[in-house]
């Protein structure tokens, strides 16, 4: 039976799929029951995809970026190997990320600049993401498990005409937002929007998810967009190729591969 794989949307190359049944009008779902039923909402073993990111200053200023992402569930979670490809001053860059028993994900980075794989320390996680409105714990937080937060439905409401869950989420433990509120649609459970906010009770990123399309039988987002709102910035990824289930060599999932590219 296949496992269910979720990776951070940037990446968003993965956001599983499942299939609720039918309620009937007497039923009522329980916040923890709608973020299960969005974040499992795509079963595949494993997720391959390119895309084009555009990242936005606060001036309107663009800068493009090109990537490919391989994601695979593994004994813990999921795994996901990001390699940018283009331009030429990022080509090579290499970032694998692995979720953990603890529920929390490890990190490393192979720079060309400087040749060898780092580790991303905890006290690191919440650091850009390679010039990106992403933290590094933005690329595992798709993925993060729900039993690691307090979720409450909050209200129904209509988002781009879209008839809305809007669920808020309280992590159990120290985490790099206080809360998160997310809007999910009723009849699909396809996640739209995500709000998240710090320790003063101040969004700090919104998160918007569009042009859902069919893949391989899979409701899937093309366009995931990030914004920063303090500093007026934004990145968003637009999805050129993804596939499903496509075999993924285990070792593409290593620091080995981070630092040489290559399969041994």
């Amino acid at each position: 039976m296949k496992k269910k794989l979720l990776t951070a949307l940037l990446i968003l190359g993965a956001i599983c799929f499942y299939m609720p049944t039918a309620l009937t009008a007497q039923e009522v779902l329980s916040a923890d029951e709608i973020m299960i039923n969005a974040k499992n909402r795509i079963t595949s073993d494993t997720v391959s995809s390119r895309s084009r990111m555009v990242i936005t200053a606060k001036n309107g200023g663009t800068t493009e970026r090109k990537i490919d992402q391989y994601s695979k569930d593994g004994p813990n979670g999921a795994r996901t190997v990001i390699i940018f490809q283009e331009p030429r001053n990022v080509a090579g860059t290499r970032f694998l990320t692995m979720d953990t028993k603890s529920g929390n994900s490890d990190q490393w980075i192979f720079l060309p600049s400087l040749g060898k794989v780092r580790r991303i320390a905890a006290s690191d996680s919440g650091g850009n993401f390679m010039g990106t409105d992403f933290s590094y714990d933005d690329i595992s937080s798709m993925d993060r498990d729900v039993t690691l937060d307090t979720h409450i439905l909050l209200r129904e409401e209509v988002l781009n005409g879209k008839q809305c869950y809007v669920i808020q989420s309280i992590p159990k433990t120290k985490y790099q937002y206080s809360k998160t509120i997310t809007w999910i649609e009723k009849n699909n459970y396809l996640i739209h929007k995500a709000e998240m906010y710090n320790q003063r009770n101040e969004v700090v990123k919104i998160m918007e998810m569009s042009d859902y399309k069919d893949i391989q039988g899979r409701l899937s987002p093309l366009q995931t967009k990030i914004s920063t709102v303090a500093a007026g910035t934004s990145t968003t990824i637009y999805m050129e190729i993804m596939k499903y289930d496509d075999p993924i060599p285990e070792g593409v999932f290593t620091t080995t591969y981070l630092e040489t590219g290559r399969l041994r």
